[in-house]
């Protein structure tokens, strides 16, 4: 007999009806020569410490640092779970073979390599491996099935993951909370990715609780009814560039010089500006040069987990948690591929199959409207679909691939499993549009300044120069118009959606890159080069605008998830980010729980959309002096090291024994600080 083991009895119902099983028992179902149990998440957990040795249950300074000489597991303390488990190991134990059909992740090789060490099993595992949960999909991995011992990699990675989670978590919770909280009747929870994050998040607080705004004046001028502000030359901004520019070439590449960078001039106080007005204000402007480019812009990645988690935070409201059981919904529902991925990338072998993906959105309909028939349409024709290499990369995929539309046809979605359905049909369909074409015309002029070319030259002498401003002032505008809408006439229509938030009110949604306007600097809308003439010249009216430095704002969920992926670094490019992605604080699928764990055990709370510490977040962080433990970048070096593990480029037992002595080398630190 074959026993197959799922996370989830959904999913065993689903396996079951691929393989024909029928016969429903206690705890499994059986039948063509099959028996497909199931799990409940996590049957199995690491010991407690006290499991281990005695001398470990009371909470002791002189017991740390706890580090067993090998960990062991344990059945988790439910009923419920003890009777399931029991079942599987009876199925187990007098299984031919086992298929591991467990969420295809970290996570879920761990849970079902626990139940089985945890049962005995002694007969060979093969392991399914899907994408999604469709007929096809799962009929396709029964035919493909690896032995285990191909993702080896991938359950040490995660039993590593839970061991350096214990040795960190168990000591530094008791050494801090022994040492600073003895008598308050209060834990200290110390975590190894909770710990950072909350620094994160103490670290902003600061910054807005500690900043001071700045004051500084605008000069701009209007001529023709248009607005020109002022710039000047950044030498630093192009020294910058050049440095860039010659990196780029020690390493064999070209890059571009951006060649003259301006910046916008900004006076520290309102009596330099006035005076530099009063010089130029019956001066002539005129036009040095109108320039116009062409661009394209690709259409937006397709979504990975945190990227999707970001848009529904800034577009439904919706925290990362919730996202997160939505689309795990989508995906047990059939209708949206796995969720807990880190790549925006399909592989070359699913280009075939989304003509049929395709015709399952174009026959959707929501309310009785077709809402992707419209879009779906020009794509067809006979002519084969759009393939781009921002798209299609077998090289940037490794276990999955992007949160795709499965083309089954949704039935029976909630409201908000419609929302985020539509936000992952729009953004497959979209990226097989063209690019969006537009054109940005930029428009410099100048006056100058009384006193250049008179007899009158104290006057200039006098005013409030920059070096490299000669005599005149330089102003610039911009305008950008859409020529060929391309992908946008997808994304754009999405930016109306509203849901009701957490606290019950509406939330406009927030203009992301899909559904932006044309940008402009100062300037009405549309073709700057058919308004000016280079050389033309006539009167304007300067003036001088007020302008205050704003402080950081607070994280939200969306954007303490960008912050967890890239380190605490701030990072808008794609590629870069992709690059940190392996540094990164957590996994796609943890970082979710982190943040409620975080508002849960009282250390940040929700205001609004908001994220800010309470005083216990801030009292925690501020007690750390070991760098180590709320360091966002070397908790992501640890974690590129765990995905170094699963590539079997780095040994586990390397990363074992750097934990222990990490642990140790702490224990120690702290335990000789002067207790505060």
């Amino acid at each position: 007999m074959v026993v197959c083991i799922a996370e989830k009895p959904s999913v065993a119902r689903e396996i079951a009806n691929v393989l024909g099983v029928k016969g429903q028992k206690d705890g499994y179902l059986e039948g063509n020569g099959y028996q497909v149990t199931w799990t409940f998440g996590h049957l199995c957990e690491l010991k407690e410490p006290h499991e281990y040795t005695p001398m470990w249950k009371s909470w002791s300074l002189s017991a740390l640092p706890m580090i067993p000489p090998r960990f062991g597991i344990k059945l988790k303390q439910d009923k419920g779970i003890e009777k399931q488990f029991h079942i599987i190991e009876g199925l187990m134990q007098k299984a031919d073979e086992i298929i591991n059909c467990g969420d295809a992740g970290q996570e879920g090789e761990l849970i079902q390599r626990w139940v089985m060490q945890k049962a005995g099993a002694k007969c060979p595992v093969k392991r399914l491996w899907v994408n999604s949960l469709t007929e096809e999909a799962i009929k396709e991995g029964f035919q493909t099935l690896k032995d285990q011992s191909a993702y080896q990699g991938l359950y040490e990675a995660g039993l590593m993951r839970a061991i350096g989670d214990w040795l960190l978590g168990m000591n530094a919770t008791r050494l801090y909370t022994l040492k600073y909280a003895a008598g308050k009747r209060q834990v200290l929870s110390v975590g190894r990715v909770q710990t950072p994050t909350l620094a994160l998040v103490v670290e902003r607080q600061r910054e807005i609780d500690n900043f001071v705004p700045r004051q500084s004046w605008v000069l701009s001028t209007l001529y023709r009814d248009t607005k020109f502000n002022a710039i000047e030359r950044d030498e630093e901004a192009e020294a910058e560039d050049a440095a860039a520019v010659a990196a780029a070439a020690e390493k064999g590449k070209k890059q571009k010089p951006k060649g003259i960078i301006y910046k916008p001039v900004e006076y520290a106080t309102e009596a330099e500006g006035k005076a530099i007005i009063e010089s130029i204000k019956d001066r002539p402007f005129t036009v040095l040069s109108v320039e116009k480019k062409k661009g394209t812009e690709a259409p937006p990645r397709l979504y990975d987990l945190t990227g999707l988690q970001v848009d529904c935070n800034k577009k439904l409201g919706l925290s990362a948690e919730q996202t997160l059981s939505i689309i795990q919904s989508l995906y047990e529902k059939k209708v949206t591929t796995y969720p807990r991925v880190d790549t925006t990338f399909l592989p070359d072998d699913v280009y075939p199959k989304c003509p049929q993906t395709m015709n399952g959105l174009y026959q959707t309909r929501f309310a009785g409207v077709a809402p992707y028939a419209d879009l779906i349409r020009p794509l067809g024709g006979g002519k084969p679909l759009r393939k781009s290499k921002k798209v299609f990369d077998n090289s940037k995929v490794t276990d999955h691939h992007a949160i795709i539309p499965t083309g089954i046809i949704p039935q029976n979605l909630t409201e908000l499993e419609q929302k985020v359905f539509d936000l992952v049909a729009r953004a497959f369909i979209a990226a097989f549009y063209d690019d969006c074409k537009f054109e940005t015309t930029t428009v410099i002029g100048q006056t100058t300044l009384k006193g250049e070319n008179t007899d009158d030259s104290s006057a200039k002498d006098s005013l409030p120069l920059r070096e490299g401003m000669g005599g005149s002032i330089l102003f610039r505008t911009t305008g950008k118009v859409i020529i060929e809408e391309g992908w946008r006439a997808v994304l754009v229509q999405n930016s109306k959606l509203q849901v009701q938030n957490a606290t019950g009110e509406k939330d406009k949604a927030l203009p992301q890159k899909e559904d932006k306007p044309a940008e402009q600097e100062g300037s009405p809308m549309g073709d700057l080069e058919g308004s000016f003439v280079k050389g033309e010249s006539g009167p304007h009216t300067p003036s001088l605008s007020e302008k205050w430095t704003t402080p950081p704002k607070p994280f939200t969920d969306a954007t303490l998830l960008r912050a967890m992926e890239t380190a605490g670094k701030t990072v808008e490019d794609e590629e870069l980010r992709d690059a940190m992605k392996e540094n990164g604080i957590g996994r796609p699928s943890t970082r979710a729980a982190i943040i409620e764990t975080l508002i849960r055990r009282n250390y940040i709370r929700r205001e609004r959309s908001s994220l800010r510490p309470t005083p216990t977040g801030f009292e925690i962080i501020d007690l750390i002096h070991y760098d180590l433990l709320k360091s966002a970048e070397l908790t992501g070096r640890w974690e590129k090291k765990l995905r170094q593990i699963e590539r079997h480029e780095y040994e586990a037992r390397t990363f074992l024994d750097e934990l222990k002595q990490m642990v140790s080398d702490i224990v120690l630190a702290v335990l000789r600080e002067p207790k505060q």
